[in-house]
């Protein structure tokens, strides 16, 4: 399980880049290094411009990603980047301005080159409270190659102070008590909402236990399936790779492939969003469970890992307004889509985001699922037929939960839309969440007792106050605009947070993660979350242990 498959192996080197070292060597590498700035938070960025705003040279643009070229220092949106390749011959090669990454223009894919991570590393040292540009060129001088892709050894060719100044970065991706299973996904070209989204669900408990518990078997699988291509397989080897103990960065590539082919319409190294890259993965698990079991149960009933883990039950009540009668229906859901209350926000202005520092009220997560299970009244046009009175009438809405999942995954809806102007911008207004979270209020149970008091029958699916506990284990927040932007996945392991940013991983503190523009909020029922947490480890569990037998009665 935790062997390595040889088929999953990363990238060859870029040849362009490898051109651009024969042509010009390190002499670009030692000419920015005095542009790039370390942020407190141990991120590196590069500052080559004096303009307070950098802009694309084209079209002017500021907001998003730039790319800052190598050959002749100008900058670029990722619009015309190719553009600029493909009019200058030998500017194949720019580093991401916000993340300092090389870019290579042509393969359209981030590029990994040690002797330029050197560069970015020693920069970071230079640049700890108590460095100095001496004890950093005695660092590059020890000949040591430590990058973000090699373990950062802070005991060679360092004196002590200088060690205890490398332990105190921010970034401590590679630190060696960190929880087993932290390990950074390379970015493939814009796949940042691919990888937040595989953090996510690699550390779900639920999915965790599966995997290693070896319970989709890789090798069975290729035996009795025609299939080249099976996408729980590249998860497994995916989580096989993180929980392996290996630190370096490691690269999605096959799954992304295996993914693109069940989801050819989500095809391409452009940006996707998110929430639909997580059901979309959901969706193919569950199609790829369903052909071994031969089964074709509703999604309510289904045993896949897929929905054993994240299948709740809904309840929409739709009532009369003239006779009180009311139709009950019940729908299968694997996430929960909740709106932000935008009701005291700024006129709708596409061109004016909302900010965090605009004065409104906060919203809050108890407040999105109270409007959530709040009742509306349904428009004049939207009509519906009353089995009672027997002709059209108006009436209400309410939903509710009538079960809840193992893992609660609760979607914020941060898109509005402007039907007269037909445009749409982002709500980048900032949403106060809970740790731990009570579903109580808002379980099916609670709305009609609260409504007709307790004179009615226990319901079928009544989910005790344990079980109605959550505990939160992840966090993917979304920064940027809606034409461009950036995901990262927070992790909370033992009660300590954990930044993912794609190959990266640094311990954060809970405020950094209270402050996020949070987009997906991962619940896990308190007492799964606490039995993962006594596993400091994440040893691999005997493959006869069942992993939902800790949570029995919870489902």
């Amino acid at each position: 399980m935790c062997a390595r498959n040889s088929i999953y192996t990363n990238p060859k080197p870029c040849k362009h880049l490898a051109d651009y070292k024969l042509r010009h060597g390190f002499n670009t590498y030692d000419s920015i290094r005095n542009c790039l700035k370390t942020t407190p938070n141990g991120r590196t960025r590069v500052a080559k411009h004096t303009t307070k705003i950098p802009r694309c040279s084209f079209c002017d643009r500021y907001q998003g990603r730039l790319y800052f070229c190598l050959m002749c220092s100008s900058l670029w949106c990722p619009t015309h980047i190719l553009l600029h390749t493909q009019s200058e011959k030998g500017h194949e090669v720019a580093i991401d301005m916000n993340r300092s990454e090389l870019y290579c223009c042509l393969c359209c894919d981030q590029v990994y080159d040690p002797d330029f991570d050197k560069v970015v590393v020693c920069n970071q040292v230079k640049d700890l409270p108590g460095g100095s540009k001496s004890k950093t060129n005695r660092f590059e001088a020890s000949g040591e190659r430590s990058s973000k892709k090699k373990r950062l050894d802070s005991g060679i060719g360092l004196d002590l102070k200088k060690s205890k100044l490398l332990v105190s970065m921010r970034d401590r991706r590679a630190k060696s008590c960190y929880p087993l299973g932290l390990r950074g996904l390379n970015n493939l070209g814009s796949t940042c909402f691919m990888n937040s989204v595989l953090q996510a669900l690699l550390h779900a408990p639920p999915l965790r236990n599966y995997f290693l518990n070896d319970r989709h078997n890789s090798v069975q699988c290729r035996k009795r399936s025609v299939e080249k291509l099976c996408l729980l397989c590249d998860v497994d080897a995916i989580s096989s790779a993180m929980f392996s103990g290996d630190r370096t960065p490691y690269t999605p590539a096959h799954f992304l492939y295996s993914w693109w082919q069940h989801s050819s319409n989500l095809a391409s190294y452009e940006e996707q969003d998110a929430h639909e890259f997580f059901i979309s993965v959901l969706d193919g698990i569950h199609e790829k469970e369903s052909k071994i079991r031969n089964s074709g149960k509703d999604d309510g009933d289904c045993q896949c890992i897929a929905h054993r883990a994240f299948s709740g039950l809904l309840r929409s009540d739709v009532t009369c307004i003239s006779c009180g009668f009311t139709s009950t229906t019940y729908d299968p859901c694997v996430d929960i889509s909740l709106n932000m209350d935008t009701s005291n926000l700024s006129s709708f202005n596409a061109n004016k985001p909302i900010k965090p520092d605009e004065k409104t009220s906060a919203s809050t997560l108890s407040g999105c699922l109270n409007l959530f299970t709040r009742a509306e009244r349904l428009g004049s046009d939207q009509k519906l037929h009353c089995q009672n009175c027997q002709e059209l009438r108006d009436s209400s809405k309410q939903l509710s939960i009538r079960r809840l999942p193992l893992v609660l995954c609760l979607h914020i809806k941060r898109v509005e839309h402007s039907l007269v102007r037909k445009i749409s911008r982002k709500i980048n207004q900032y949403m106060q969440f809970p740790f731990s979270l009570d579903m109580t209020p808002y379980l099916s149970s609670s709305i009609v007792r609260g409504k007709f008091g307790n004179r009615i029958f226990t319901f079928e699916y009544d989910n005790s106050n344990s079980s109605a506990a959550y505990e939160i284990f992840a966090v993917i927040a979304h920064s940027g605009m809606l034409e461009s932007g950036h995901y990262v996945t927070y992790l909370r392991l033992k009660n300590q947070w954990y930044k993912c940013d794609d190959a990266w991983i640094s311990e954060v503190d809970e405020g950094i993660v209270r402050a996020s523009q949070c987009y997906m909020l991962f619940y896990v029922q308190k007492l799964l979350y606490n039995k993962a947490n006594e596993d400091s480890s994440f040893v691999r569990i005997s493959p006869r242990r069942d992993p939902f037998e800790s949570t029995a009665g919870c489902s």
